[in-house]
């Protein structure tokens, strides 16, 4: 017999009316110098008017829109000095209104909202008993396909019932800070495991020390550039330093944004087509300190680079690339918790396979050891994981993934020995969640998806993307996947 699952009402679907503002810059130098200087030219009192009715437009849309339009009013400064003209001698309104000239709308989600995480949100406080206060994450999609990552915050019920907050409608993209510090060795580690050439890093490498600045990085390239012979393609693969340090920053949202507003859009080159797929996981330390910890894939349109997100209070986040031999390729997922002392991941770095790594440090990952191949019909394209495992008293709870026939992704369960996850004790025979008719069609047809679930009441509570486009939610019953798991 299946195991029974409860799908609950509740579902998220694409709102094209979630906007951020996004900087508009045009590739065409004369398009850029040519709208500047009819701005310019323009009479004071008709500047004013349609600057007027920008902000009229605009300013319920937007948090603070004049601060924005400034902002990208700064962006551009370079192309009016490039022009002989002074930016600062420039009216306070013909600074808004150039800005705004450069400034766009980007729907976060008007495509799909899909691949939800789930965790427990770190204020609990307030609840009756059995309630307990959540986040899930999902990855938003927009126009170009490019994802972000976005948020809802709600309740669990003691009858596994969600209610979720209604969505704010002023989104707010974070502000931006450089990682003011790299680490030369994993620094240069990192472009070697990127087949940058040992010359090209020496090179510019070889006279910074131990720890440095993104300045410093900055002008030894230049140095580099400046003083070398360097061929056209040393010149390109050059950049490849710049890329990985703008991977490492911080973001820190306003603390008055409520957790619907925030959203992680891609900053770095190394995520410019997308930041994919976070698996969040909520990590205790062996000191009891608790911290948030999503792995992602980075992608830039070519090449994917696998990151780590952390947080305290889903407020300011540090974001850097993992190291090592086996950071590498999709689905990454930490576990909630060391083992003997260690961090521990479950990975896919083949592509096919579940494997378990090791690691002293959270960003390094250099071995990596397979646990689980695919073993029955619904899995025999692909296996890996859906998400963080979850600890239960009988082992770690281990939802995967399984691609069978017509490319069907479907939902099943693996359980690992809690002292020595490389063990795997069982895994269910058949898959406890896959796409029924009204799950099929969407942007991806015939796939259900999850990048993390929880267990409350002694239900296992899972998110769900279906076919790549929306979101829904399903409970099921923790002993129903426990009589079902197959012996390893």
């Amino acid at each position: 017999m299946a195991i029974q699952v409860k799908r609950k009402d509740i579902k998220f679907y694409p709102n094209s009316k979630r906007v951020i503002t996004r900087f508009f810059l045009f590739a065409d130098e004369k398009r850029k110098k040519g709208i500047i200087t009819r701005l310019l030219s323009m009479p004071d009192e008709e500047a004013k008017a349609i600057l007027d009715r920008v902000l009229i437009d605009f300013s319920d849309r937007h948090r603070n829109i004049a601060k924005i339009l400034m902002k990208h009013y700064d962006y551009v400064k370079d192309i009016l000095v490039q022009m002989d003209l002074d930016p600062e001698g420039v009216s306070h309104t013909k600074k808004l209104l150039i800005g705004s000239y450069f400034t766009k709308e980007f729907s976060i989600e008007s495509s799909a909202i899909f691949n939800p995480s789930i965790v427990e949100d770190p204020d609990q406080t307030g609840l009756a008993e059995g309630e307990k206060r959540v986040i899930v994450s999902f990855r938003a999609t927009g126009e170009g396909h490019i994802s972000s990552i976005v948020f809802r915050s709600g309740v669990i019920d003691r009858n596994n019932q969600l209610t979720f907050n209604p969505p704010g409608h002023l989104l707010d993209i974070p502000e931006e800070v450089r990682m003011k510090i790299y680490e030369k060795t994993s620094f240069i580690e990192k472009l070697s495991e990127m087949e940058v050439d040992a010359d090209l890093i020496e090179l510019v490498m070889s006279r910074l020390g131990p720890s440095f600045t993104y300045q410093e990085l900055r002008s030894r390239i230049g140095e580099t550039i400046e003083k070398t012979n360097l061929t056209p393609t040393q010149d390109k693969v050059i950049e490849e330093f710049i890329w990985l340090a703008r991977s490492y920053y911080e973001i820190t949202f306003s603390p008055d944004t409520a957790l619907s507003e925030r959203v992680i859009f891609p900053v770095s080159e190394a995520e410019s087509n997308g930041i994919e797929d976070a698996r969040f996981v909520c990590f205790t330390d062996d000191n009891g300190e608790i911290t948030y910890y999503a792995t992602y894939t980075a992608y830039n349109g070519i090449t994917i680079l696998p990151k780590l997100i952390e947080t305290k209070d889903f407020c300011h986040f540090k974001v850097m690339p993992l190291y090592g031999k086996f950071a590498k390729n999709k689905g990454l997922a930490l576990f909630p918790r060391k083992i003997n002392n260690q961090y521990a991941m479950v990975s896919r770095v083949d592509g096919i396979n579940n494997y378990i790594m090791l690691s002293d440090d959270v960003h390094h990952w250099e071995d990596a050891q397979i646990i689980q191949e695919p073993e029955y019909p619904w899995q025999f394209v692909q296996i890996g994981n859906c998400g963080s495992p979850i600890e239960t008293e009988k082992g770690w709870l281990l939802l995967t993934h399984g691609v069978g026939p017509m490319r069907k992704y479907s939902i099943g369960a693996t359980l690992l020995d809690l002292n020595d996850p490389s063990k795997c004790l069982g895994q269910t025979s058949e898959p406890i969640l896959e796409p029924n008719e009204d799950e099929r069609e969407g942007y991806v047809p015939n796939v259900v998806y999850t990048c993390g679930a929880m267990i409350h009441n002694g239900e296992l509570i899972i998110p769900y993307a279906m076919a790549d486009y929306a979101s829904l939610f399903a409970t099921v019953s923790l002993d129903a996947i426990f009589s079902k798991l197959k012996k390893g």
